[in-house]
């Protein structure tokens, strides 16, 4: 429906058109003639605008104008005039029409075309609608209450995936979640509400396909994601979704783990992330002295991390083996432990991870 709108305005004004979302991210655009620019271009090929070329769009007002917004041609940014008409349903702007403008595009001809841009319109809300209504279910069958889930299932065909599902959790950026409707049909999208580390967005796919739809949308829109294992139905998605946070998680903290952390292969970190804060922070505090000291602490670490062998660990390091001892021996004199006691080193071990996770 949008590329046939598109490609009607283009014909009946002879200018080159594109229609993009709220974030300036590619839709649809008609085949291109005459001159293009290089913000053309780049849209076309990148699928959004760049930060630099989206600052000088809406430093024209674009996000709330009621009409048609002209934009001159800027030679520095590679930027041609062109027309901007804001997609606007029900006073709430959904995208924007840009036209390429040859010095032809008066008032009267972009009023032949205001029926069109108002079928894009609307067309625009009714999919923000519909990925609200999905993300409200998905919200319920993930939810840890039964009541919820039970709501959502009901009926029970609401959802089909074609088999086992995974859910995935996706740190996003706050620009760029509105996005998240162009993944798979096959694939259900909440984009997410703000948090701390910025919107966290949930996800349900076919379980074979998880890995790869986390990799895309955390390529696209992410910072890090997170996969839960495999679960046989929608109804037990949820537990799958409390995997997938526990692997966000990690993988937001653990650079080797970055930047799409799987539950199934989290190691000692699938039981650290399944702790209370308060448990997590006190496992923490018993490695505390080397907070300090970054060096010190990643030294130890790395030294348990390859089963307490000297050679390898100081090679790794690039250090001589003798500096690799007397970091070791400040680091007992500093937390209290002997790193020759099995139990002593699988403490502190375990007390450098959750300082990780924290």
């Amino acid at each position: 429906m949008l590329q046939e709108t598109v490609d009607e305005i283009a014909a009946r004004l002879g200018a080159a058109a594109t229609l993009e979302d709220r974030s300036l991210k590619l839709l649809a655009y008609a085949a291109q003639s005459g001159d293009i620019d290089t913000v053309r271009q780049e849209s076309i090929l990148r699928r959004r605008a760049s930060d630099e070329v989206r600052a000088y769009f809406e430093g024209y007002g674009i996000a709330t104008a009621r009409g048609p917004v002209r934009i001159p041609a800027d030679a520095e940014l590679g930027v041609l005039a062109r027309v901007c008409v804001p997609l606007r349903y029900l006073e709430v702007t959904y995208g924007y029409l840009w036209l390429l403008d040859d010095g032809t595009l008066t008032d009267e001809r972009l009023a032949s075309v205001a029926a069109l841009v108002a079928r894009a319109a609307r067309t625009l809300a009714q999919e923000a609608r519909s990925r609200r209504d999905l993300g409200a279910y998905l919200r319920a069958l993930l939810s840890a209450s039964a009541e919820e889930r039970a709501q959502a299932l009901s009926p029970p065909d609401r959802v089909d995936l074609g088999g086992p599902v995974a859910a995935i959790a996706v740190r996003g950026s706050a620009d760029r979640v509105a996005a998240l409707w162009t993944l798979p049909r096959d694939v259900l999208a909440d984009p997410g509400h703000p948090g701390p580390g910025g919107p966290l967005v949930a996800l349900l796919a076919p379980a074979a396909q998880a890995r790869e739809v986390a990799g895309r949308v955390q390529a696209m829109y992410g910072t890090a994601a997170g996969v839960g294992d495999a679960r046989e139905g929608p109804e037990q998605a949820w537990r799958s979704w409390r995997e997938a946070l526990g692997a966000l998680r990690a993988a937001e903290r653990v650079p080797g783990l970055a930047p799409v952390a799987v539950w199934s292969g989290l190691g000692v970190y699938r039981a650290l992330v399944r702790l209370a804060p308060a448990d997590l922070r006190a496992l923490a505090e018993e490695t505390a002295p080397l907070a300090a000291d970054p060096e010190l602490a990643r030294t130890v670490e790395d030294y348990l991390d390859r089963a307490g062998h000297v050679r390898e660990s100081a090679a790794a390091l690039g250090v001589h083996r003798q500096t690799l001892y007397y970091r070791l021996g400040k680091a007992e004199r500093l937390t209290g432990r002997d790193l020759a006691d099995g139990e002593d080193r699988l403490l502190v071990h375990l007390s450098l991870k959750a300082a990780r996770l924290l």
